[in-house]
Order: structure tokens, then C-alpha cells, then sequence
């Protein structure tokens, strides 16, 4: 989607020949469909007549496309939208020199980046001055999490506004104004697979519609009006296998991976499995899973159960071993084991606390009593003098001190309630 304009041209002249999705896109705030919290404060912002620039961060087909046309429109500005995918800097700089242009004339500019996660750091600091000045207003759309993929400076320069998959009730009324609008009727049964298809994305809501239409019409299946009939097995055709929400690199990876663990430290074997179940089922590394295994066990799970992290070590080994997708199976065994076994983060706490206490107290020696002394000279020096060997000691303890001689007493393992002592 290059050229000023060219994303925005089709819904205002409904061009029949037009996809269904682009036909379909809202004119109006009004005519808009869900993330009613959102557009609330953005319909404030086009009524008081200042609009920032703007990071509109949601998945694929929650409208931010259709949110900057609309922007635009109920502001009167002109809106030219690119893609970080296809411009670079060039781009930018020929869409300024113009915005300047019409910026003399009194006429505003609306700078649409669609994916400006994949704009890098020298692209994004290019686009900076000109948002700082005034020449463009900078509405950028991404899947990703704006805190990680766009600049700092640009950032605070922008509002953030989150937005989610649509739900099922908005997504329906989405596909019957599609239906309406291409004369079409759809079974109950066929509404469900489409609607669950879709999951919260319109762009793929109607683009199967218009797809299931297309079969029907040519199956010749109307009813009695008129109206194509689409059927269960038109939306599987149009539809086929669709892949599962989950980019490798990006933050449905992050937030999914944090929902695992989190399920896990929950105690929640369902959800635990479920989530790791939607890592591999979309392509994840399963030797990624079992390293994030390792890491709960330990973590989460440690002194309260410490067979957990061989149950995750040896997830991890069989997992190498046997490849997918039979290493499903010792992974949900691990995840299942981890899930059910008692907690305690004490080895997260304690190494916590003994980096604090590093950052508080720096270098302190290590006492003469506890170095070695491998030479006449160290001995001579008192090295090891006085050390206390401990298996000389009724039950293998030595009454001597291992701390530094300024923290002698100070403690880092405070013992979770659930940590069991070896033996």
C-alpha cells in the first residue's frame, strides 16, 4: 500500500469490483462496530479539534486502518498512508516535502504507517522532526507491542491506544451487514464455523463470506428471494485451515509464553497445556518450550519439589531425542508435573536478595579462613589458617563463618513454607 490516498479511495466511491471487506469499511463513527471505549475518546479528540499523533497497537482486523480513515475524514485533514513493510526513508521524505506543501495552504496531513514495528531505528528517528514540528500527524498501526518496537522519543510524542479482537456479538453484526450487503443468507451451523474462524479479525470474517458467497452462487444455492444460500461446507471450502494466531517474533509470542508460565505458577494443569498446546500447534521450537519449562521448575516449583526440575530436565532431553510431534507427550507430561506440584520461589528470592546485598555492600573480601593456598607464600600469608574442614564435624557442620566478615550474620534464603530440606 504505497502512494498517498490509495488505502482510503475504494470505501469512498464503493467501487463494486472492490473487496467485500474494503466495501464494507465504517464512513462514520457511527457506522463502526466494537472497541467502543476507544472511539469514544478518539471522537472527543476530532470534536475538540486537536488530534495527537496517535500508536494504534491491536491484532489484525480490530480496525486500525478503518480508525485512521475515520480520523482523518471527521478532522478534515489529508490522509496519506504507507507501509513500513514496502517504503523507506525516501518515502517519507518525498510524503513530508509535500505535506509542507499543503501545510502553506492551510491544509492538515495525516501520516497513515501501516506495520511501523518494521520501520527500524533510523526510519523511525526520520519521521521525528517532522512530527515535532507539526508538518505530519502520525497515525501508526501494529500487531506489536509499541513499547518494544517504536523509538522512545516517538512514543511520547503519541498516545497509545490499545485495541482488541473483536468480540463474537460485534463480529456478527459485522458479517450481517455483509450479508446485506451482497444478498446473502447463512445457516446457523455455517455462521458458527465463519464467526469461530474468524476469531475477532472482520478482514477475515468477510473475506470468507464474500469467498462462501462466490461457491454457493455458483452451486446456483438461492432461496426463494433471491439470496445465496451458504451452506457449512461453502465457509470450509472458502475457508479451509486458517493458522493460528501466534508470530515467533512477536507479542502474541510474548503474551502467550507469560500466560504459560503463569498458568503453571498458577497451579492450573488445564490452562498450562492449553497454552503450550497453542505455542506447538503453531510452530513453536518444542526445545523452546521445554528451556521455558526448565526455567518454571526452578523458579516456581524449586525447594518444594525439587524432583520438578528433573521431570523438566528430562522433558527437555526426550523432547531432543524424539522431535515432533511425539515430544508433545513428555512435554505435557512436564507441564502437567510442574502444574500440580507445590510452589516456592525461594530460589528466586534468595539470589534476589543476594544481588542486593552485592549492590549494597560492593567487594568485600573473601576471608583468609576460606581462600586456598596452593603455595608456601599464600600459606605465609595466612591463607586458609584456621579453616574448618567440614566433614571432620558431627553431622558434617562446621561452626565457622562463610560470609564476608562484614555481613557475617546477614541473611538471603529465607525458607519458603513449602521447601523441603534434603534428606
Amino acid at each position: 500500500m504505497g502512494g498517498q490516498g490509495e488505502l482510503f479511495q475504494a470505501p469512498a466511491g464503493a467501487e463494486p469490483s472492490a473487496p467485500l471487506a474494503t466495501r464494507m469499511r465504517p464512513r462514520s463513527f457511527d457506522q463502526l462496530v466494537g472497541q467502543r471505549r476507544v472511539v469514544d475518546v478518539l471522537r472527543e479528540l476530532t470534536r475538540s479539534g486537536h488530534l495527537p499523533s496517535i500508536v494504534l497497537w491491536g491484532p489484525p482486523g480490530s480496525g486500525k486502518t478503518t480508525l485512521a480513515g475515520l480520523l482523518a475524514s471527521e478532522t478534515k485533514a489529508r490522509l496519506v498512508g504507507i507501509s513500513a513493510v514496502t517504503a523507506g526513508v525516501a518515502d517519507l521524505r518525498k510524503l513530508v516535502a509535500e505535506a509542507k506543501v499543503h501545510r502553506r495552504a492551510g491544509l492538515r496531513t495525516i501520516l497513515f504507517i501501516d506495520e511501523i514495528h518494521r520501520f527500524n531505528k533510523a526510519q523511525q528517528d526520520a519521521i521525528l522532526p517532522h512530527v515535532e514540528d507539526g508538518t505530519v500527524t502520525l497515525i501508526g498501526a501494529t500487531t506489536e507491542n509499541p513499547s518494544f518496537e517504536v523509538i522512545a522519543p516517538l512514543l511520547s510524542r503519541s498516545r497509545v491506544f490499545r485495541l482488541e479482537a473483536l468480540e463474537r456479538s460485534d463480529l456478527q453484526k459485522v458479517v450481517e451487514r455483509g450479508m446485506a450487503e451482497i444478498g446473502a443468507r447463512i445457516g446457523t451451523d455455517a455462521l458458527d464455523a465463519l464467526l469461530e474462524d474468524a476469531r475477532g479479525d472482520a478482514r477475515v470474517a468477510l473475506n470468507g463470506l464474500e469467498a462462501a458467497a462466490a461457491l454457493a452462487g455458483a452451486g446456483r444455492a438461492q432461496g426463494a428471494d433471491g439470496d445465496v444460500e451458504i451452506e457449512l461446507g461453502h465457509i470450509e471450502r472458502a475457508l479451509q485451515e486458517r493458522h493460528l494466531l501466534y508470530d515467533r517474533a512477536g507479542d502474541q509470542h510474548y503474551d502467550i509464553v507469560s500466560a504459560l508460565i503463569k498458568s503453571v505458577r498458577g497451579s492450573d494443569p488445564d490452562a498450562a497445556v492449553y497454552w503450550m498446546a497453542r505455542m506447538l500447534e503453531a510452530g513453536e521450537d518444542p526445545l523452546f518450550v521445554a528451556r521455558r519449562l526448565v526455567i518454571s521448575a526452578a523458579e516456581d516449583i524449586g525447594l518444594a519439589d525439587p524432583q520438578a526440575l528433573q521431570v523438566a530436565i528430562a522433558a527437555q532431553q526426550a523432547a531432543h531425542f524424539v522431535g515432533m510431534p511425539e515430544a508433545v507427550l513428555p512435554l505435557t507430561e512436564a507441564a502437567l508435573y510442574l502444574a500440580l506440584a507445590p510452589k516456592s520461589n525461594s530460589a528466586l528470592t534468595t539470589y534476589g536478595a543476594a544481588r542486593e546485598l552485592i549492590e549494597q555492600t560492593g567487594n568485600e573480601s573473601v576471608p583468609l579462613h576460606l581462600r586456598n593456598a596452593p603455595t608456601g607464600l599464600m600459606k605465609s600469608m595466612g591463607y586458609g589458617k584456621g579453616y574448618k574442614y567440614a566433614h571432620d564435624f558431627e553431622g558434617g557442620v562446621a561452626d565457622q563463618a562463610h560470609m564476608p566478615e562484614k555481613l557475617v550474620g546477614r541473611k538471603v534464603y529465607k525458607p519458603g513454607p513449602r521447601d523441603r530440606k534434603p534428606g
